[in-house]
């Protein structure tokens, strides 16, 4: 019998010799943080990973994904986030929202790389120090949809020219609802229209911050791109469509979902290049010497199915600007 295959027997418990077992390396973990759920986070999980195989990774072969999704419930995330630390995860990623971002970063420690995607300005937040030089152990992707609420208001006036009240629908809760708010406020001042803010960071405040809309005479409405909303988008559409309130917000998705129009960047482009900074890490680069990432290319799309529902006429001129029209 060879060394190497031969078995001790000791009180009826089998031991494997050890360099078998030293054959067995633990496979690196990443702990991946979510504000959203599952359910609704099957694209950005989806580009994530096709990112991560780019480097070579690919789940429960050579790498285990630990996720944890808030499921809307922001108050969770720092829990959630606590429990991925305790599991001594390899790398830590957070994103579904900006909010995932600023709730982790102060519970993740500067032993663990951290990896997110975010919309908001991770500068201006205090999320990294600067974007060529983020910190010592985080690193990440902006795709900028947050920002662009003025530009949005603008393109709203420019779809109903007859809507003088313009309604704001922002989740309080958000990082980005306080700038989203006074961006959009300025772009309607601007314009000489009056705006009115409805707050929801519930299912049941949807419902209500509609009543104020309507009640306020808005006749169009900005939707923050908030995770919350993201998850929350088909009520929302259904909901606008009922009370004849043409919206627009950042995201494609809200667009498909059957929104009036959206105009931002790709969450999911986002979430592929994520994948490929978590494997870049896991390979050994330091998120230091890995600049911010940030995206290029933004988007409108225009759902026609829906201008014809609300009666709409698009402008030829917005029409031909559209990188797509949904039909």
């Amino acid at each position: 019998m060879r060394r190497r295959d031969f078995i001790v027997v000791v009180g009826g418990v089998v031991a494997w010799p050890f360099s078998v077992s030293a054959q067995q390396p633990a496979l690196p973990v990443i702990g991946y943080l979510s504000s959203r759920s599952p359910a609704d986070s099957a694209d950005i999980v989806a580009a994530f990973r096709q990112g991560l195989n780019e480097t070579g990774f690919v789940e429960e072969q050579n790498v285990i994904i630990e996720s944890r999704f808030a499921e809307g419930n922001f108050d969770r995330l720092p829990a959630l986030a606590a429990d991925l630390v305790r599991r001594r995860v390899n790398v830590f990623v957070a994103t579904g929202g900006t909010v995932s971002v600023v709730k982790a970063k102060p519970v993740v420690p500067a032993t663990i790389p951290m990896v997110f995607a975010m919309g908001g300005d991770p500068v201006r937040l205090g999320v990294v120090a600067s974007l060529n030089r983020p910190g010592d152990n985080i690193t990440g992707v902006s795709f900028l949809i947050n920002g662009l609420a003025g530009k949005l208001v603008e393109l709203l006036h420019e779809l109903v020219p007859k809507a003088t009240v313009i309604g704001f629908l922002i989740n309080p809760k958000d990082a980005n609802a306080e700038s989203d708010t006074r961006e959009a406020q300025a772009a309607a001042d601007t314009l000489g229209l009056k705006s009115v803010l409805a707050k929801a960071s519930t299912e049941s405040e949807i419902e209500s911050a509609f009543t104020t809309l309507v009640q306020q005479q808005a006749g169009a409405v900005f939707v923050e791109p908030d995770s919350f909303f993201t998850d929350q988008r088909k009520r929302i559409v259904t909901l606008a469509i009922r009370h004849a309130l043409p919206a627009i917000s950042q995201l494609r998705a809200f667009a498909d979902a059957g929104g009036l129009a959206s105009y931002g960047t790709s969450i999911t482009a986002a979430n592929r290049q994520l994948g490929n900074y978590t494997g870049r890490v896991l390979k050994g680069a330091k998120p230091a010497d890995l600049p911010v990432m940030q995206s290029t290319r933004f988007e409108l799309i225009i759902n026609l199915q829906t201008a014809k529902v609300l009666g709409l006429e698009i402008p030829w001129t917005l029409s031909a600007r559209a990188d797509e029209v949904i039909e």
